[in-house]
């Protein structure tokens, strides 16, 4: 197989580290973007020019198109690029601070995003690449304690399902992810807990920020196997629309569809009631 270009967000931990380090065994060169450049130290001294490193926060705009922008000018044709860097967010809606509000967006679609719209001049006019948007079981299903990050996953898979068509003419592929629980530092190092009020002891949102902090609930998801999958999705023509990954992330997302799927079943005649009668159609 050619070697490839890959271009990642957030590797120094989680699907963006087990990527990184599956794409540089197999002899791909990874431009790799960390907020801490001395985190990815290994991966550096191991592989050598392979690795191309930036330091990014994906909440910074600017800097998001100042880094694209030199990656694409160093390394010439970037042919996948991964917007993987993001975080989850633990707590009841009221329970939330307005910064922790803003940050949640600004990081996960926001910035998801403008690293997107600042790839796509470069894929376009070398002819075409890949997108590969990091989602969640939580783009197609919603928990209590979740809402923030629901608002965030949800967001960002209307805004690639409307591009994916948008680009089709230029060759560009996108493809939306979304793993249930997997074995990463999720819970140590990528997710944050919304201060608690009294108010939500005992309800469901007070349930799931206890979850998060039960060693003992052990997810199910080999995070290696997992990014294996989305890399050979690279190679899958036409890109695939989305992938679940986990027995969790299809069956939720399976439930939660076929429900929406009955609930639209039965207002059918009352959306249909809402026409003007076809005599009157202008």
């Amino acid at each position: 197989m050619a070697q490839r270009t890959w271009f990642i967000t957030g590797i120094n931990s989680g699907f963006g580290r087990h990527m990184t380090e599956q794409l540089l065994e197999r002899g791909d060169r990874v431009a790799g973007t960390v907020r801490n450049m001395n985190s990815v130290d290994d991966l550096k001294a191991k592989h050598g020019e392979l690795l191309w490193v930036a330091q990014l926060d994906v909440t910074d705009t600017p800097a998001i198109y100042a880094v694209v922008d030199q990656a694409f000018d160093q390394l010439g044709k970037i042919d996948v690029v991964v917007s993987n860097a993001g975080y989850g967010l633990i707590g009841a809606a009221e329970e939330l601070t307005n910064e922790q509000i803003t940050h949640q967006i600004n990081t996960n679609l926001v910035g998801s995003i403008q690293l997107v719209r600042a790839s796509l001049p470069h894929l376009r006019a070398q002819g075409g690449g890949r997108i590969i948007q990091l989602s969640s079981v939580g783009g197609q299903a919603a928990y209590p304690g979740g809402s923030l990050y629901h608002a965030t996953k949800w967001g960002i898979e209307g805004f690639i399902e409307a591009l994916m068509q948008e680009v089709a003419p230029f060759n560009i592929g996108l493809t939306l992810v979304e793993p249930g629980g997997a074995r990463t530092n999720f819970k140590d190092h990528s997710a944050q807990l919304a201060p608690g009020m009294e108010a939500y002891e005992g309800t469901p949102a007070a349930k799931a920020r206890s979850n998060f902090g039960d060693s003992t609930i052990v997810p199910m998801g080999d995070p290696a196997k997992m990014v294996k999958i989305m890399i050979d999705s690279a190679d899958q023509h036409p890109a695939p629309k989305r992938i679940a990954l986990g027995s969790d992330s299809y069956t939720v997302i399976h439930q939660a569809l076929t429900s929406r799927l009955a609930e639209l079943e039965a207002q059918k005649e009352l959306a249909f009631s809402t026409n003007y009668p076809k005599e009157d159609a202008l």
